[in-house]
């Protein structure tokens, strides 16, 4: 019996380590400013964290070194029950090969902004990076050095093409359900999101050895081709089929649920009733 036992507990699942119910959602504009609708928004569906855009790692001119870039302005601040957490994107190529005290650039440059536009009890950071096979080891080596360095939580993006590999050496990650098809196939497939895009990944999910949270997308997309103006937008019903069908692979990912992103335009493109499905637990 007792080797049953301590076998049954090996068994336990990624997703019975399930995050905290919490409402979230991205800020990726580059000035800290809300007007009245979207802080509304905040208090309308208890928004517990926002994940800010603080700047980005893209690589120097000369390809040798990556620097940052679009560093966020402070002209705002946050309510005082939402917490912010510092979110940082790094271009891919910034992993093709590993680049010396990289992660200790990040870190420390993310304390220095919090210090200098007095914000406090900042205790998570995430790292945002499509990562392919080939920059998969680079890129978790660095997230290994940027968790010694901040010693607290730390969370990654991850893609619906990631799911397939290793899970990243993180706390958790945050799965972006957005941006899922060819924008070269428009007219097939909506690239901002299209169920059938998304179908093929969901056998990953159960089996995905990483807390998830889940990101959905509530943005437009605006491009001109071949001089017409085209826009991509994507409908509830969508959005909430996908949410069911992820959920039914994975019942927890309900628990965390961030939208993508922070807009008073973005909040009145859908009705009450649909964002109060998409974070509904």
């Amino acid at each position: 019996m007792l080797t049953l036992l301590i076998t049954g507990c090996g068994k336990q699942r990624p997703q019975d380590k399930s995050l905290e119910q919490c409402n979230s959602v991205y800020y990726w504009r580059t000035d800290l400013r809300l007007d009245s609708t979207e802080r509304v928004f905040l208090k309308q569906y208890d928004i517990k964290k926002v994940y800010c855009r603080y700047f980005d790692v893209v690589m120097g001119d000369n390809g040798a070194e990556p620097r940052p870039n679009a560093t966020i302005s402070f002209s705002d601040s946050l309510p005082d029950i939402v917490e912010i957490i510092p979110t940082i994107y790094i271009t891919e190529d910034c992993m093709h090969k590993p680049h010396k005290d990289l992660a200790e650039k990040v870190v420390q440059r993310i304390r220095q902004m919090n210090e200098t536009n007095n914000i406090n009890n900042v205790h998570e950071i995430q790292i945002d990076c499509d990562y392919t096979s080939r920059s998969r080891k680079t890129y978790y080596k660095f997230l290994e050095e940027v968790v010694k360095l901040w010693k607290s939580k730390v969370s990654t993006t991850i893609r619906l093409h990631q799911l397939s590999m290793p899970a990243p050496p993180v706390d958790y990650g945050a799965l972006m359900v957005y941006n899922t098809g060819d924008p070269r196939k428009w007219q097939e497939r909506n690239p901002i999101l299209d169920y059938r895009d998304v179908y093929p990944y969901l056998k990953h999910l159960e089996q995905y050895a990483l807390p998830l949270a889940v990101a959905y997308p509530v943005y437009q997309w605006v491009r001109y081709i071949d001089n017409v103006r085209v826009e991509h937008t994507v409908e509830a019903d969508v959005i909430l089929k996908v949410k069911h069908a992820m959920e039914k692979e994975r019942k927890n990912l309900s628990n965390s649920i961030i939208t993508y992103h922070l807009d008073k335009d973005n909040i009145n493109r859908y009705i009450p009733e649909t964002y109060e499905e998409i974070y509904h637990h």
